[in-house]
């Protein structure tokens, strides 16, 4: 199982600020940011499943995009993965003909482009032998991150979430976790930002990370730019017992 990171920021601006999306071999992604406008039209059209952490944009900016260039290029649906509530947001707000046509219904409704299939935390969806398990999060919107297990090692991007005590509680119950991919999307000096939007900082990692119990590499994800430098320091200085990486594009993990 392999999961190629193709965006990791927290915004954009020039070649190597793309948000959020991991490639999961060749058939899946976790989230749908900017970062999949890299991929070749060949590869969007192997693309088979989208799992969706929540509804905001920098999760979701190519999902509409994907569907339009290659719907009529596969034999298949692109099935959509997320919580009900996430799924309602989606359908309310996207395609619904005013945003994007309503490709669950192109080009027809018995056999259309896209369809949606709703999670459950803790419940996993497996694919030809991969489990994609929804864990908790705690963000403005519904949200969820994912457990990946191969059956060999599992590696957890927690997507966008602040403090969240159940999500420990999953995490730790990993027997085989690998890899741990969590944001950090503020400085400290805009500590009060993080607790009003549901993100990290630096001081709040740390109290996040005091809950891991299992041995993982950990990455940082979701850096606002213009903040890199600096929160990346404070890391270093707050955490730096946990040696974490910054999550970078086109960084490549098997499991």
């Amino acid at each position: 199982m392999k999961v190629r990171i193709l965006g990791c920021s927290g915004g954009i601006g020039g070649r190597h600020l793309r948000t959020t999306s991991l490639l999961v071999d060749s058939d899946i992604l976790i989230d749908a940011g900017t970062g999949v406008g890299d991929l070749a039209i060949a590869e969007l059209a192997q693309i088979d499943h989208v799992f969706v952490t929540h509804s905001h944009l920098d999760h979701l900016a190519c999902l509409p995009f994907i569907v339009d260039t290659v719907g009529d290029m596969r034999n298949r649906p692109l099935m959509v993965h997320a919580t009900e509530a996430t799924l309602e947001i989606i359908r309310a707000h996207i395609f619904n003909w005013a945003i994007w046509p309503d490709f669950s219904e192109i080009p027809t409704a018995e056999k259309p482009f896209l369809r949606f299939s709703a999670i459950r935390v803790g419940e996993a969806v497996e694919i030809d032998g991969r489990k994609v398990i929804p864990l908790p999060a705690n963000h403005t919107v519904p949200a969820v991150g994912y457990q990946l297990d191969s059956g060999n090692a599992s590696l957890v991007f927690t997507g966008d979430t602040g403090p969240c005590p159940e999500l420990w509680k999953h995490i730790n119950r990993i027997r085989n976790l690998r890899y741990l991919i969590i944001e950090c999307a503020f400085s400290d000096r805009e500590k009060r930002l993080a607790t009003a939007s549901l993100h990290l900082c630096p001081s709040m990692l740390l109290e996040e990370l005091t809950n891991l119990q299992r041995d993982a590499e950990v990455f940082i994800t979701h850096l606002k730019p213009g903040q890199i430098e600096l929160t990346m320091q404070e890391i270093e200085d707050c955490i730096g017992e946990f040696r974490p990486g910054m999550l970078q594009n086109n960084q490549l993990f098997e499991i």
